[in-house]
């Protein structure tokens, strides 16, 4: 048995890369547990190894003995404990292959389908796609080959659990990385990614070379690059936008804002949030739909962005019938301009000293009236 045993673990370490001390001490322990339910009577038993000729040994109270049934025994124990560290190995070595791919994307099989996830199988491990990391435009076949974004790696008691992702913004990231080559080749980089998965992503682009135009890279000839990307995705738009130093620049492009937009930007540095106040016809657009335009640009450039009609701009002192003192009033209560009054109800004004039930409802009235006025003059005739 000794050479037998000896010639198993030698071929585990070389091809497994299972080390030689790890077995021996994994079968002696074990070895040790099993004499120790086996000869009860013994006070005290241990088991010694020879690394060199994996000789096994048997002591019982600090005397080498020996016994019939150690052997069988010992041949048992031996089997087991390299079964078990075979399939360890085996685990740690795919556990290993796939925390190494965490961040990339890679390509499986549609296992299984159902409500609460999709089953990938990469081969010698199967993967989970949750519902959460799932988009709405996907629609899953049996037996169909799909690109899927290594998310995470865990051990589990039955083995590496690998969680990838089809409506994470990183997987919109690789994939531009796959896509572009002046992005692999580090000329053009990604600065940042913000994805409602199904509907839109924007991704903000910077080129280290200004002989290339990093949102023209990105697009590609005859906008194939995207094209393809879009493909991937089911037909989610796309916003590829021109990264910036300038905040007030970059928050510009984040919201796809045309040169022929007109557009004010006030910039709060110290909350890192930003006033857009644009033409009332544009409001809407600006927006977008559910307000997803401002809500991913927001996430884009980290700063928390606030859309107005340039009519809420209008100053206090522009209001019919407002005298210096009322203005003073209000500025003392916090309201500065009409969007400020605006958002007021007759109810919150009257809360302020100096203003009657009689004044709030007039000022109201005449702040509603400014914003009518100053939104027909910019409407076509």
């Amino acid at each position: 048995m000794n050479k037998e045993l000896m010639d198993t673990i030698e071929y585990l370490e070389r091809e497994k890369n299972i080390q030689k001390e790890v077995l021996f001490d994994a079968i002696r322990h074990a070895l040790i547990s099993a004499c120790r339910r086996t000869f009860v009577k013994a006070r005290e038993v241990d088991v010694q190894i020879n690394p060199m000729t994996a000789e096994i040994e048997l002591f019982e109270n600090g005397e080498k003995v020996f016994n019939a049934d150690f052997g069988r025994i010992a041949a048992q124990t031996a089997k087991q404990v390299i079964i078990q560290k075979i399939r360890e190995a085996e685990r740690d070595s795919i556990f290993n292959e796939f925390h190494k791919k965490i961040g990339t994307i890679t390509s499986g099989a549609v296992h299984r389908v159902d409500r609460k996830m999709i089953i990938i199988d990469f081969g010698k491990v199967e993967a989970i796609l949750p519902v959460r990391e799932q988009s709405p435009n996907d629609n899953y076949r049996q037996g169909e080959v799909i690109r899927v974004f290594i998310l995470d790696v865990k051990k589990s008691e039955r083995g590496p659990e690998v969680i990838v992702s089809r409506g994470h913004e990183q997987f919109v990231s690789q994939l531009f990385q796959l896509e572009v080559p002046e992005i692999r080749e580090g000329i053009v980089e990604i600065r940042a990614v913000a994805r409602e998965a199904g509907a839109r992503t924007k991704i903000a682009v910077h080129s280290k070379d200004s002989k290339i135009d990093c949102v023209g890279s990105c697009v590609g000839m005859r906008g194939q690059r995207v094209k393809n990307i879009v493909r991937e995705l089911g037909g989610e738009k796309i916003d590829i936008v021109r990264w910036s130093e300038d905040s007030r620049e970059y928050i510009q492009n984040a919201l796809n804002l045309t040169e022929q937009t007109q557009v004010d930007i006030k910039i709060h540095r110290e909350e890192k949030s930003a006033e857009i106040f644009v033409d009332e016809q544009q409001l809407s657009l600006v927006i977008g739909k559910r307000g997803q335009n401002v809500r991913l640009a927001s996430k884009l450039t980290g700063w928390k962005l606030d859309i107005h009609s340039k009519s809420q701009r209008i100053p206090l002192s522009a209001l019919s019938g407002m005298t210096a003192e009322i203005e003073k009033i209000l500025n003392q209560a916090g309201i500065i301009a009409i969007k400020d009054l605006l958002k007021s109800t007759p109810e919150d004004l009257e809360k302020i000293e100096g203003i009657d039930a009689e004044r709030a409802g007039q000022l109201i009235h005449a702040a509603q009236q400014a914003v009518v006025g100053d939104t027909s003059k910019h409407e076509s005739p």
